[in-house]
């Protein structure tokens, strides 16, 4: 019988196919871990660049976005764009402070953080100033002070310090709910609800979340925790009239009162529209000519769609992707829970108000006030943006190698360049040196190697019968010892008189 020879079982290509996702998985959490790569300082540099970039297209929109309505007003055309500029300037001298602070050193101030918040939002409520429907501000002579952008630090720092504290605890629902949820956080979200500001209430919730979360509490309690966020906001949307008619104004209904409040939200989609992929050029727009409201602050992601394009979104996008990447590396790699909180909070903050910014102004959700981190109009948001950046920058500096680690305040200033060029120079100078010396002692070694290499070699037959002769006289007769020099005086000593022979003391 003849056997017919059997072609080899193929390999499955749905194996294969899952072998390959496997590998680009890996690959993809490899590369947003940073895999180490943070000593050489890759992830202190990408959260700084990202942070300085977002804030100079900041500043610029401001000054595109306002200058219209400021001379409609009789204003100058900059004087949004200045005062942005010098909150930028505050904000980023205290970023560069904070991230020379050891993070630990800051847990004393949690506990006064979150008392001075507290009282800072009952005055809100007090002696605020209520704009747009919203009492959110307090005026400090020529400046306005939002606190509740100082309460989004300050509760992330509490909560970083109180969790840190009860870590051995966190398994136990009753240590999870108090004091952080209850009365801690629903006090500071209760007053700002009381000031109708429902945009910043949602940014608080999710700090508070993302603060439970890295602390590793029971995923149970979070599913508990959003059927009951689910039921208030439903009970808060349906209780004011405002609200509502904005959810009816998204989903394509008029209001009872015949008002359009997605009015704002369409102008901005027309504004977008209107850009095409290069835009209509920086500071040509034709929306902010008081088409859009509040142009230069909740909707300036419109602006930048319109006068910069698709490109200029695209690169806004990027840069709050690798802001968000870089961030996430100084999460994963803390081992301490207090570093991980915190840091972790911050993240969620800044990266879920640019989020639910970007998705209002793209129609995906209602009209809600919440500015666009490091962009939009307002000192205080940036600020306090520029300040939890320096938070996340202390820890990011401390995973550097210490070689590495930015020393100065003004590393990147014209006293840090001028320090750098110095330091070249000498260490320019040192190497020539060092490189003419060992030159010099080419010669030398050179010398010493014959002389060794002469010593190594075995005697010829004169040389041994020179070394017999003289070793036989040596023994014949004993060799008179060479006379020594006389000792080296030391300075400042009289020379001794030389003593006569002839001449004997008598004696008595």
């Amino acid at each position: 019988m003849v056997s017919t020879p059997t072609r080899p079982a193929a390999a499955p290509s749905g194996g294969a196919a899952a072998g390959r996702l496997r590998g680009w998985y890996r690959m993809f959490w490899s590369a947003l871990e940073g895999n180490g790569r943070s000593r050489n300082g890759s992830t202190y540099y990408l959260i700084l660049g990202s942070t300085l970039a977002l804030t100079a297209i900041g500043i610029m929109m401001v000054l595109s976005a306002s200058s219209v309505e400021s001379i409609a007003a009789g204003e100058s055309p900059y004087s949004a764009a200045l005062k942005q500029g010098l909150f930028a300037a505050i904000g980023v001298f205290v970023m560069f402070v904070l991230s020379r602070v050891n993070v630990v050193w800051l847990k004393r101030f949690a506990w006064p953080a979150i008392f001075l918040a507290i009282l800072l939002l009952g005055l809100v409520l007090l002696i605020g100033r209520s704009t747009l429907g919203n009492q959110n501000w307090i005026d400090v002579g020529p400046f306005t002070f939002q606190p509740s952008e100082a309460a989004k630090l300050a509760l992330a720092l509490w909560m970083a310090t109180v969790l840190n504290r009860k870590a051995a605890f966190l398994s136990q629902w009753r240590h999870v709910l108090v004091p952080v949820v209850f009365p801690g956080a629903a006090v500071v979200l209760g007053l700002i609800l009381a000031g109708n500001d429902l945009g910043t209430a949602m940014i608080i919730m999710i700090i508070m979340a993302a603060g439970l979360f890295f602390a590793g509490v029971r995923l149970y309690l979070f599913g508990i925790a959003g059927v009951a966020l689910a039921i208030g906001t439903a009970v808060l949307a349906v209780t004011s009239p405002n609200r509502m008619c904005r959810i009816l104004s998204w989903t394509g209904q008029t209001c009872s009162d015949g008002s359009d409040l997605n009015y704002q939200s369409t102008n901005g989609l027309y504004g977008l529209a209107s850009g095409g992929w290069f835009g209509v050029g920086l500071g040509q727009s034709r929306q902010k000519y008081s088409w859009i409201p509040e142009a230069h602050n909740d909707f300036i992601f419109a602006i930048i769609g319109e006068e910069l394009g698709l490109i200029g979104t695209i690169v806004v996008l990027i840069l709050f992707a690798v802001l968000g990447t870089a961030i996430y590396r100084v999460v994963v790699a803390q081992q301490d829970l207090f570093h991980r909180v915190l840091a972790g909070a911050i993240m969620v903050w800044l990266l879920g108000q640019a989020t639910v910014n970007m998705a209002v102004v793209t129609g995906l959700l209602p009209v809600i006030g919440l500015p666009l981190p490091f962009i939009s109009y307002g000192g205080s948001a940036l600020l306090m943006s520029l300040s939890a950046v320096g938070v996340v920058l202390s820890l990011a500096r401390a995973q550097m190698a210490p070689d590495m680690q930015p020393k100065g305040l003004l590393r990147f200033g014209p006293a840090g360049f001028t320090r750098i060029l110095r330091r070249k120079v000498v260490a320019r100078r040192e190497g020539e040196t060092t490189t003419a010396a060992s030159a010099a002692e080419k010669p030398s070694t050179k010398t010493a190697s014959k002389a060794s290499a002469a010593a190594r070699k075995p005697p010829s037959t004169k040389q041994a019968s020179t070394r017999q002769a003289a070793s036989k006289q040596a023994t014949a007769k004993p060799a008179s010892p060479a006379p020594t020099a006389p000792a080296a005086r030391p300075a400042g000593t009289r020379t001794p008189s030389p003593k006569n022979p002839a001449r004997k003391r008598t004696q008595t």
